[in-house]
This record gives structure tokens, sequence and C-alpha cells, in this order.
């Protein structure tokens, strides 16, 4: 399973007649985009559960669905953590020795 945050929905008017009436949304997972099918009825900033695989079509509802994402919980409750950021280089040494004079 999967925690990603949903970033707006993806309409498609011109698909296979297995994907019926289901709902797409474009979903962030990390820096990556991708497409879940909606099988809950999530909206534009939530954060959301997601399967892939087997359990996405399971989830989606078929095995023979075309899916390989499927939101199938929204969060109630999610503070992701906060960005990483990098360490502060060290000062650059002094060549000279300590006491304050070169030889």
């Amino acid at each position: 399973m999967l925690i990603v945050k949903v970033v707006k929905p993806l309409v498609s008017t011109n698909r296979i007649p297995d994907f019926e009436h289901k709902h797409l949304q474009v979903v962030l997972d990390g820096s990556t985009k991708k497409v879940a099918v909606d099988a809950v009825g999530a909206k534009p900033g939530d954060w959301v559960i997601c399967v892939s695989s087997s359990a996405a079509r399971e989830a989606a509802g078929s095995k023979s669905y075309p899916s390989d994402l499927t939101i199938v919980g929204i969060i109630d409750h999610w503070k992701p953590d906060p960005p990483k950021t990098s360490a502060p280089s060290p000062s650059p040494s002094s060549s000279k020795p300590a006491g304050g004079k070169a030889s």
C-alpha cells in the first residue's frame, strides 16, 4: 500500500469500455505523478491509501479491470514528514597552525 496525495481529477472521455464510469485522479507519490482509479470519491488535497498490482484491479471492481493503482481509502488525519534539508557545510579550516602564526 502507498500513501499519496490527490492532485487533481483526470478527465478522459475516450477510453476502453472496461473503464465504465470510474473516476481517475492524478496523485503525487513523492515527486512522481501517477494516475489512480478512485474507488472512494477522493478530492484534490486529500491524502489517500492506494493499492497496486492485482489488488488494484480487484479493488477497482474486477480482476480483469485494467488498473495498476487504485485509491481504497481517504486518510482522516495525516501530517507528512517535513522535507529533509541538507546539513550545513562545515566552514573551511584555516591553514594557520594553532597560535595564529604561520612558520
